[in-house]
């Protein structure tokens, strides 16, 4: 595993009940501004393995990028931690986890 994989994990990990980050934020917060695209791809192989809170992460606008039953499911996870999503979108100004 890369020390990048291994920074994802520690950070997703990390992210609040009640809080979201961006696939863009996760990137750059573990040293690799465009590499978003593998968050994706971390988060899709990675989840369950590490017990990582996947539907925490949306994209840069505030939406699900997921589609179909996946984003149902994401949709109601988020908000059971109290997140409100309206027309489709969480408000970043309001959700958005800032880590130190």
């Amino acid at each position: 595993m890369t020390a990048f994989t291994e920074e994802v994990i520690r950070i997703i990990q990390n992210i609040p009940s009640g809080k979201v980050m961006t696939y863009g934020q996760i990137a750059t917060c573990a040293g690799n501004p465009w590499g978003a695209r593998q968050i994706s791809r971390i988060l899709h192989s990675m989840s369950s393995a590490y017990q990582l809170p996947w539907y925490r992460v949306v994209n840069s606008k505030g939406e699900i990028s997921l589609q179909g039953e996946g984003a149902l499911i994401q949709m109601e996870l988020l908000s059971e931690e109290g997140i409100v999503i309206e027309e489709g979108r969480i408000n970043l100004d309001i959700y958005l986890y800032q880590p130190e």
